[in-house]
């Protein structure tokens, strides 16, 4: 288990603890993904996906249904994904991406969390290098048909990563434009997908005392409390 395990392990808790902000990023994804491919999750790869997601969230099979309908509605608001790279104070890299059916508002309210707790909004491509994106499956440990390890080398056509198994199922790590090639192959050999998800890595972090750290965490805590924001992540040693 490498740094992708950690990363993930440290992460778990915090970025699914408010249920209500979940269901909420999960809405939005399904207006996403109905604009861009339709209400039919059979012939909507996307779709599929976020269903997938959904039900690992535990979100009501009700929500979902009223969600697709809603974002099938030509009225319905479109979100655009934006992605807003800085730095937090101590020289921490930070990284914000975010879902907005209005740019002016998001800009403004992330741009006054930066001012409010010393840190410094940049420009597009200042942080971004710093982070390894990266997509993961998890899959229903029940559904391989093979080991593990035989599993791992067929694997590696697609480049991943990591493939570990923990109490939930088996993860796959590999980077994000390999995504709709694994999503394809687990799907044509019958593996369960329980959910899946984007991801940004570090790939060096910053070690801070305890007392920057509860700096940056406040810049972090007030990203994260913005609605539109999904994720917010950072290179500080965890």
């Amino acid at each position: 288990m490498g740094r992708a395990f950690e990363f993930r392990k440290a992460r778990k808790m915090k970025r699914w603890a408010a249920m209500a902000k979940t269901f909420t990023r999960i809405g939005k994804d399904i207006v996403m993904a109905v604009k861009e491919g339709g209400p039919n999750p059979e012939t909507n790869s996307r779709l599929r996906v976020v269903i997938q997601n959904a039900k690992a969230a535990n979100m009501p099979k009700d929500n979902v249904e009223r969600a697709i309908k809603k974002a099938s509605d030509k009225t319905t608001e479109n979100y655009k994904e934006v992605l807003f790279e800085g730095y937090a104070p101590h020289g921490v890299a930070i990284l914000v991406e975010t879902a907005t059916n209005n740019n002016n508002r998001t800009v403004a309210n992330v741009r006054a969390a930066f001012n409010k707790c010393n840190g410094n909004l940049g420009t597009s491509g200042s942080v971004a290098f710093m982070f390894d994106h990266t997509v993961n499956f998890r899959i229903n440990e029940a559904s391989l048909k093979t080991d593990l390890e035989e599993f791992e080398l067929e694997m590696i056509e697609f480049e991943v990563e990591e493939v570990f198994k923990d109490e939930d199922g088996i993860l796959i790590y590999a980077p994000f434009e390999q995504f709709g090639a694994i999503q394809k192959y687990l799907e044509e050999n019958n593996l369960e997908i329980l959910s899946s998800e984007f991801e940004r890595i570090p790939t060096t972090t910053t070690k801070l005392n305890t007392e920057q750290q509860e700096e940056v965490e406040k810049l972090l805590e007030k990203l994260e409390e913005d609605d539109d924001v999904n994720n917010v992540y950072h290179s500080m040693e965890m």
